[in-house]
């Protein structure tokens, strides 16, 4: 049974009364569209006569991808007192009677939006650069000093890459309604040309890219958001993620639509510390799309056998499917490594 907005707002308000020990009013309450790994809300409460924004983030029956909602809030926990922009974290709640499923709480970040198409050339180069200073800020920082090592998994550096393709693999042949004869000849030259052990372990945010941040066009990025698939391996796994080119379909000359991609390389590098040899990022590059395909394919088994019925699944399973296709078939051809070279160099 599907709840309504005034019941989540009666039923989060009681909870954070609970928590508070404060009388909490719901003043307003929309659910927030786009998403689809979790059902997320934007509330405004009164608390002690004063309004404050949050973000509510429940689990759906079904989503896009499946993620542990606990390695995602404490992506938020161990991120939040560094220097790298998140939502403060406020409750994360695993009892389902509650709101029918597991859900978390986060401070909202006023005045900020997602679109970069409403962004001008000036302000595409500043938030571009940004961007990818906060990542390579991220790749820099040690994971086990900020604790992650206490709630997730720490790989050995030569097993981030084989694990990332053994769990997307495992996705694929799971969730395929049909055969996928792209993505299996990708899994064939992922697999025959392993890269090097990792330069060092890193947290891997999983799903970096434009659309994943909030910011303001004059002010800079405000919060990275949507940590589901935030996991510990290499670097290289977050930055090829970022440059794919599924993320700049209408402008090929820029990565996610902000810079051109050798120009985000050498900020990443800078703010990393750390170097892209470009015929190791190539395996990285298309990992990235097979990821990337995986998560479509998964999607449209969700729509098909699965009790969610999003339109974006749908959207996601057939769209998706046929351009991340497209993508890895570009990446597997014979001049792929000469012309990606080129383009990044």
């Amino acid at each position: 049974m599907t709840l309504a907005l005034d019941e989540v707002a009666q039923k989060t308000a009681a909870y954070l009364e609970e928590k508070w020990l404060r009388k909490v009013v719901v003043t307003n309450i929309e659910k927030i569209f786009g998403g689809a790994s979790r059902e997320t809300y934007r509330l405004e409460v009164e608390v002690d006569g004063k309004s404050r924004g949050l973000i509510l983030r429940r689990d759906p029956k079904t989503s896009l991808i499946d993620t542990e909602r606990k390695l995602e809030y404490g992506a938020y926990v161990a991120i939040y007192p560094t220097d790298i922009p998140v939502p403060e974290p406020l409750f994360l709640e695993n009892d389902p009677s509650i709101l029918q499923q597991p859900f978390s709480i986060m401070a909202a970040i006023d005045g900020a939006v997602t679109d970069a198409n409403m962004l001008n050339e000036d302000q595409k180069q500043q938030i571009g650069m940004e961007k990818w200073q906060l990542l390579g800020a991220l790749a820099a920082k040690d994971p086990l000093e900020l604790g992650f090592d206490s709630f997730m998994e720490v790989p050995e550096v030569d097993q981030c890459a084989p694990r990332e393709l053994a769990y997307w693999e495992k996705i694929i042949l799971a969730d395929q309604i049909h055969p996928q004869p792209i993505a299996l000849a990708a899994i064939r030259w992922l697999k025959a040309n392993l890269p090097p052990p990792a330069q060092k372990l890193c947290v891997v945010h999983g799903d970096y890219r434009t659309g994943n941040f909030l910011f303001e066009p004059n002010d800079g990025i405000k919060a990275v958001l949507d940590w589901e698939m935030c996991h510990l391996g290499d670097p290289l796994e977050d930055l090829a993620w970022s440059l794919d080119p599924l993320w700049n379909w209408d402008d090929a000359e820029n990565a996610g639509r902000l810079l051109p991609h050798s120009e985000a390389i050498r900020i990443w590098e800078e703010s990393s510390g750390l170097r892209v040899d470009l015929e190791v990022f190539r395996w990285w590059r298309v990992f990235a799309s097979l990821k990337g395909l995986a998560i479509w394919i998964s999607s449209s088994e969700d729509f098909q056998n699965g009790e969610g019925k999003d339109a974006i699944l749908a959207m996601a399973g057939w769209l998706m499917t046929d351009r991340q296709n497209r993508i890895l078939l570009d990446h597997l051809s014979p001049h792929a490594s000469r012309e990606l070279t080129g383009s990044l160099a």
